[in-house]
């Protein structure tokens, strides 16, 4: 397979894990603090990517670590414990759903900090996705008036961490190993995450059944969502383009409101219009 065609399997596999990822954070944050959650999802995702990429960190520079602290940062630590605590008052998919911010702002990052250079489908593509999560958004708004959306503010943080942080892939780190990124990343983030966890009492609630059946949401969200999932955002970063790579978070909604609906959560006919219109922007920004 060609980097033409694998670039766009990694973007439907990403889809569905990420999209997938919302529900299991509304899952954990049942017998879960967010800061437990976020914590406990850096954790098992280290833990994973220690077992399957441990030799992997000897492939790193000395002098590229600094970076490799960077992406963690911008990529892991923060947007972990922002999306936990943003999801205590917004529901699944309208995160989900806001996350498609990224790609914009990944472009305006490009190209004002780091000097990348986008043809004008690129930003029309951009922009017409935005438009359609921008339909999904203010419908699911109006359907649950009763939200606090001023923790949208957290979501949109968050995108920014995660802009910054596939530009930074991109420009130093594009020779290294996906693998070794990521296991870099979560043995940087291991030890600040146990420190928070045991900061908020885990140990003394760990016993109670409903924060153990919240655990295994939260194991499959680390491994999977975190951990697999991050191997292969890397490397989608690495065999096409930073605003290509984001356009994953155009078809996050989708499945995000699919998981939605199956869990009680309304869709109206404007997101369905709204999801059309983020599959043409994933298309047009994916033009070189």
């Amino acid at each position: 397979m060609d980097a033409k065609q694998l670039k766009w399997l990694y973007l439907f596999v990403l889809s569905l894990i990420w999209g997938s990822s919302f529900i299991l954070i509304k899952k954990g944050l049942i017998g879960l603090t967010a800061f437990q959650l976020g914590s406990l999802r850096i954790i098992f995702a280290a833990l994973f990517l220690l077992l399957i990429g441990f030799k992997s960190l000897l492939k790193i520079p000395k002098k590229q670590w600094k970076y490799i602290a960077m992406t963690s940062l911008f990529g892991t630590f923060l947007p972990a414990y922002l999306f936990a605590i943003a999801e205590t008052q917004i529901d699944s998919s309208t995160t989900g759903i806001l996350n498609s911010l990224t790609p914009l702002i990944t472009l305006l990052i490009g190209v004002l900090a780091f000097g990348i250079l986008v043809k004008r489908r690129q930003v029309l593509g951009v922009f017409i996705g935005l438009l359609g999560s921008s339909l999904i958004v203010f419908s699911g708004a109006a359907n649950h008036p009763n939200q606090n959306y001023y923790y949208v503010i957290l979501i949109l943080i968050a995108c920014f961490c995660y802009a910054l942080n596939v530009n930074l892939i991109k420009k130093y780190l594009s020779d290294l190993n996906s693998l070794s990124i990521t296991t870099g990343n979560f043995v940087i983030l291991l030890f600040p995450a146990l420190i928070i966890l045991f900061g908020t009492g885990f140990a003394e609630v760990v016993q109670i059944q409903k924060v153990q059946e919240s655990l295994w949401f939260i194991l499959i969200l680390g491994v999977m969502g975190t951990g697999i999932a991050n191997v292969v955002f890397f490397k989608l970063i690495q065999i096409s383009s930073p605003v290509f790579a984001t356009s994953v978070t155009y078809l996050i909604p989708i499945v995000a409101c699919l998981w939605g609906f199956l869990d009680g959560e309304l869709l109206s006919p404007f997101q369905l219009i709204g999801a059309f219109g983020v599959l043409i922007g994933v298309y047009l920004s994916a033009k070189k």
